[in-house]
């Protein structure tokens, strides 16, 4: 466990390294950051200059115009961060500062409004060298303020800039401990990192989606999105006005159940809705409980679950939510658009458990309150049971007495709705034995997944796969 050191001991340090050298632009509420090096003495040798353009036409005439007049942008802070740091090199002679490491730090935030209603939100950045002869890392994160007063978020802000800045000059070599340090002397009810992206031949190692995972793990935020191609992605952009389908699942592996599921579940979906495709956001959903299902987190497990999904085309969100009414309510500060989620039988009969909401005040009521809110609707996919071949769909299914006339009250008002034209062929198929005959390379299992999802099982050794072939009969 690393030494935690208060804000001013780390400015300090920084200030104290001659070799450690920078600028820092901050836009939105006020220099926080600066603040602490200032405070902390011996900065003459660290800050090159700090600068706040806080006005629109100024800060247009420095870094140039926004699309859409927006500001606090991941794009904008990216643009202060090289411009600033052209700046140096272009100002500041290598010859006369030898072994001197340059560094940008920058924000672009907005804090809470004065009706309190926006909490208030910001890009936070740092472009810097490990060496004078390397090119530039950039560390890049999102956070969300959760405090309710504009001078505490401030404060809150200035600590996480600090903390970046020293955690990338001493934990470079170990992104999770940097994550780690960010909340450093912060607590995690003040602030929410909900993306992270490291880039640079420092972090040429780094695969973001492993941060992404560390962001959810640590309990820095609920939630974090990244698309097919393996992207961060900020949930505000993806998500904000859009309609939402969403899918939950283990995908260990993705099977033709999962595609089917998702395919006929969709296609209600935008039919009784009247979506578009442009104007519907799909999510592949793992939690971090189904990622612990068999104790600690894997993380190549983790990876190849993505992998597939991501070979696939679609967009993953990893979760904390392992109660479905928190999905939906993650989903709706940033939507008043149509929301859909397809699940199998299974699933929806946790859903009508008590036992899983005994945390809420409100109980199982509060948590129907909150799932099955307007414009929300359950895809149930039918399931067959293996023992008796029995085919459960919502007509038959079995809740608890005391719920039968709520969830009769669900149906009726089409909250509930069975998935139609799905394909009774893949009524049997299921991920458990198909893991199992992954693990001892029994043939037949690769017939049940979707299209190339067999050879990159193979090619990787995903999921326990063996290169040596055994064939056998399954039992």
């Amino acid at each position: 466990m690393h030494q935690k050191l208060t804000p001013k001991q780390k400015a300090l340090a920084i200030n104290l390294d001659q070799n450690i050298y920078g600028t820092f632009a901050e836009i939105g509420a006020g220099q926080e950051t600066v603040r602490h090096f200032f405070r902390a003495g011996g900065a003459s040798q660290t800050i090159a200059k700090a600068m706040s353009a806080y006005d629109k036409d100024f800060s247009d005439a420095i870094y140039g115009k926004e699309a859409r007049n927006r500001y606090v942008t991941q794009n904008r802070l990216r643009k202060m961060l090289r411009y600033e740091v052209s700046l140096i090199e272009e100002r500041v002679s290598r010859e006369n500062c030898p072994g001197r490491k340059f560094f940008s730090y920058a924000n672009t935030v907005t804090t809470i409004n004065f009706d309190k209603t926006m909490k208030g939100h910001g890009w936070v950045g740092l472009r810097f060298q490990l060496d004078e002869k390397d090119d530039y890392n950039e560390i890049v994160l999102h956070v969300k303020f959760k405090e309710n007063d504009a001078t505490l978020q401030q404060e809150t802000l200035g600590g996480l800039g600090v903390n970046l800045i020293y955690g990338a000059f001493n934990y470079a070599d170990n992104p999770r401990k940097m994550i780690n340090s960010l909340f450093d002397d912060i607590s995690k009810d003040n602030v929410e990192i909900d993306m992270i992206d490291f880039s640079g031949p420092a972090f040429c190692y780094v695969d973001n989606r492993l941060m992404s995972l560390q962001l959810v793990k640590s309990g820095m935020t609920d939630a974090v999105i990244f698309n097919a191609e393996g992207n961060n992605m900020l949930p505000a952009d993806i998500l904000y006005k859009k309609n939402i389908f969403a899918v939950r699942g283990s995908f260990r592996p993705v099977t033709l159940v999962n595609i089917d599921m998702f395919e006929k579940g969709l296609e209600m979906f935008k039919k009784d809705w009247g979506c578009s495709e442009d104007e519907t956001e799909v999510l592949f959903e793992i939690t971090i409980s189904n990622l612990r299902a068999s104790g600690d987190i894997d993380e190549r497990d983790f990876l190849d679950r993505v992998d597939v999904l991501g070979k696939l085309g679609y967009t993953v969100i990893i979760s904390n939510f392992s109660e479905y009414y928190r999905l939906i309510d993650y989903f709706a500060p940033y939507t008043s658009g149509k929301i859909g989620v397809a699940m199998g039988v299974n699933n929806l009969l946790d859903v009508f458990d008590e036992d899983y909401y005994k945390n809420l005040s409100g109980g199982i009521l509060e948590a129907f309150g909150k799932f099955f809110r307007q414009d929300m609707r359950v895809y149930l996919y039918p399931y067959k049971d293996p023992e008796t071949h029995e085919l459960l769909t919502s007509n038959n299914l079995k809740v608890s007495d005391s719920l039968k006339e709520l969830y009769k009250y669900f149906k009726l008002n089409k909250r509930i709705v069975d998935i139609e034209n799905y394909n009774p062929d893949y009524s049997e198929i299921y991920s458990r034995i198909i893991l199992e005959k992954i693990a001892n390379h029994i043939s037949g299992w690769e017939k049940e997944v979707p299209e190339g999802v067999a050879d990159l099982i193979k090619e990787r050794g995903m999921f326990g796969y063996k290169e040596e072939l055994i064939l056998k009969e399954f039992i």
